[in-house]
């Protein structure tokens, strides 16, 4: 006799965790030749918080994995999968989820990384849901989105430099009713790009040397005009897609809250596309892009705003390096 699989998942539980350093424009301009007036024009971005320079990336995932158990009312012992959305793991070959799996005492946890830089975090969300359906009924996952990018700025590139910025996010998945919690996932790769963003040196292709130190290679960099031009392309998609699959139409979505971009960017693209100010959630003007993290971090605000409350039909969208792009509706536990 076969199993009948469960396949309604949602959000029990939802944990942040910011460093205590705040950045603003005007710490960081001198160094990147600009005003701190250009920053704020150029990009909507007034400040950033960055991670002590003892600080790992799995320490901020830790405790706002730690925030979300306990927003569920849950024990580490109550998870069965950890996935963790990062761009800048603690160390190659280890997964970074294998410090928080240890760290939370979630030994029945398996963990692992999920990839898709700014993306990664609704990757791993559809992760969970699919693992959840096929391995885990009535199981839990836990989702993070963690970014230490202020570790790999390069210190003369302001193109990254004012964007960037560090921080955590973290969900608890568990079931849900029928035509609640997650309805839909979208996503797209286009490789063809994978070399207009990300970090080139420290991996197979470029190992580390003292020339890929002296380049700079080991530095996050990104063409940004390139960049910008496929997520003018991409986010319209997302949002086409998502709402398609949903059987929604974006006036029947109450929250738009996507991947923390340039904010300057999303509030264009949004009049643009008939998204309203109440429906769009945006928090990178105080936090910077934060990445992965970006997502969990922007529901946690909207939720103590009470904009984020239950039966609310929430669409995510993310562009990510790769170039990857996710697209995700949930309605709210």
């Amino acid at each position: 006799m076969s199993r009948q699989l469960h396949t309604a998942w949602g959000i029990q539980g939802l944990g942040v965790h910011l460093p205590d350093r705040q950045v603003s424009n005007a710490d960081i301009a001198g160094q990147y030749g600009v005003e701190p007036a250009w920053i704020e024009r150029m990009t909507g971005i007034t400040h950033r918080r960055y991670a002590e320079p003892g600080q790992t990336t799995s320490d901020l995932a830790l405790l706002a994995a730690e925030h979300a158990l306990a927003d569920a009312g849950l024990s580490p012992q109550d998870i069965d999968v950890i996935l963790l959305a990062t761009s800048t793991p603690d160390q190659l070959a280890v997964a970074t989820a294998c410090r928080v799996q240890h760290g939370l005492g979630a030994v029945r946890a398996w963990a692992t990384d999920v990839g898709g830089a700014c993306a990664g975090f609704l990757n791993a969300l559809k992760l969970a849901r699919d693992v959840l359906t096929a391995s885990c009924p009535g199981g839990r996952a836990l989702v993070i989105g963690a970014e230490t990018f202020s570790k790999f700025q390069n210190p003369t590139d302001r193109s990254t430099g004012v964007l960037f910025a560090d921080g955590a996010g973290a969900v608890v998945v568990g079931p849900s009713l029928a035509e609640q919690g997650i309805l839909c996932s979208v996503q797209g790769t286009d490789g063809a790009l994978a070399d207009i963003v990300g970090i080139r040196a420290g991996g197979s292709a470029q190992p580390a040397s003292v020339r890929t130190v002296s380049e700079g290679s080991h530095y996050l960099h990104m063409n940004g005009k390139a960049v910008a031009a496929y997520f003018r392309d991409a986010f319209p998609r997302i949002i086409k897609e998502a709402t398609h699959l949903s059987g929604l139409q974006l006036e029947q979505i109450d929250l738009v809250i996507p991947h923390q971009a340039n904010p300057r960017m999303l509030r264009t693209l949004g009049c643009e596309l008939g998204i309203s100010t109440e429906q769009l959630v945006i928090t990178a003007d105080t936090y910077g892009n934060t990445g992965a993290a970006s997502i969990p971090m922007a529901m946690h605000h909207a939720r103590a705003q009470g904009r984020l409350t239950s039966q609310k039909a929430v669409l995510h969208a993310a562009v990510g390096a790769g170039m990857s792009w996710a697209g995700t509706v949930q309605r709210w536990l």
